[in-house]
């Protein structure tokens, strides 16, 4: 069964202690790991998760402690709206195979992607006063913004290195 490694900030971990695993030893997926950092909207508490390769975003809203039971199939259908809303075609059942299940491991101090993220947050909080409200947010079109943004992956500085999120998933997707 194929395992996908999340790990969280310090912040979100103190929030989902008992959901953190601490065996790093086994392999990652498909996608490989993934960071997962939490922020708030209305005093409600959202997750932004990163794909590790290739920087891909997904927004989880308003999740209560109730819902750490079914975070698994939280963040599976999170994804997989993503990804329609991105126009990556795919079956319900390719992205249960590629996700697997999930493990929640303590930070890795991937600075890059911790980087990447607060700048994600920092976009998110400038669009966020045009909503208002949580419930006002379209939050896969917000997301749909981040994916579209240029990201740098590869060694040198040529164009070329030069991205987006949703092209880059695409292609591992499509393998």
């Amino acid at each position: 069964m194929t395992r996908t490694k999340i790990h969280t900030t310090k912040k979100l971990q103190k929030l989902i202690k008992k959901f953190i695993s601490i065996n790093k030893n086994e392999q990652c997926g498909k996608l490989g790991k993934w960071n997962a950092t939490i922020f708030y909207v209305d005093r409600k508490k959202c997750w932004l998760l990163t794909n590790g390769l290739t920087k891909y975003n997904v927004i989880l809203t308003d999740i209560k402690a109730i819902d750490l039971k079914n975070i698994e199939s939280i963040f599976k259908n999170a994804f997989y709206t993503q990804l329609m809303y991105d126009g990556i075609i795919t079956e319900f059942e390719n992205i249960e195979s590629i996700i697997g299940n999930i493990d929640f491991l303590p930070t890795d101090n991937d600075r890059s992607t911790t980087g990447f993220q607060n700048q994600r947050l920092y976009e998110l909080d400038l669009w966020k006063y045009s909503y208002g409200k949580l419930e006002n947010m379209p939050i896969n079109d917000l997301t749909n913004r981040m994916n579209t943004s240029p990201i740098h992956i590869g060694k040198g500085q040529k164009m070329s290195d030069y991205t987006n999120s949703i092209r880059e998933i695409k292609k591992i997707m499509t393998k």
